[in-house]
């Protein structure tokens, strides 16, 4: 590979990555057919419900795309602006509207990257220094990490159709 061809190759990695192809589960495995009574139950010893760990997911990506985006954006206050305000979602049609959410925004963080006249590297104007590059990694990471919080709940739920 030539030195012309690498950032080509890094923007493709991170956009695996970004996909969740390789290491663990997809977002859209994870939470497909969820059932619906289970969305706000707290196994005993969790702190937290799918319900919240799916907002949490969905508010913090945003987060992190509109700041990558707009020198404007003004970020919810942490910790609590992170999170939902209650266990369950009031209805079918508000985890839908998550997941959707979820999905279009992660779409939004990929054409940032797949954007060859965007520089991975350059600190944003705004901000202390960070990049395209760190805030992709960033959903990327939050986005593992959670997931395999998800699992372990669907786990414990008696859900999860493992392939292992």
């Amino acid at each position: 590979m030539t030195r012309a061809e690498r950032p080509g190759a890094l923007r493709e990695h991170v956009l695996a990555l970004l996909e969740a192809r390789g290491a663990h589960a997809a977002f859209e495995d994870v939470v497909a057919d969820w059932p619906e009574n289970l969305r706000g139950l707290k196994p005993a010893g969790l702190p937290y419900t799918a319900w919240q760990i799916l907002e949490h997911m969905r508010i913090a990506q945003w987060d992190i795309l509109e700041f990558s985006r707009n020198p404007k954006h003004v970020s919810p206050e942490y910790p609590d602006g992170y999170w939902p305000g209650r266990e369950e979602p009031d209805s079918v049609e508000d985890w839908e509207k998550s997941i959707r959410t979820f999905m279009a925004d992660l779409a939004e963080m990929k054409a940032l990257v797949e954007d060859e006249s965007a520089d991975l590297f350059e600190p944003f104007a705004h901000g202390s220094g960070q990049t395209l590059l760190r805030e992709a990694l960033l959903v990327a990471d939050h986005n593992a990490y959670h997931l395999g919080q998800l699992v372990v709940l669907r786990r414990l739920l008696g859900t999860w159709r493992s392939q292992v």
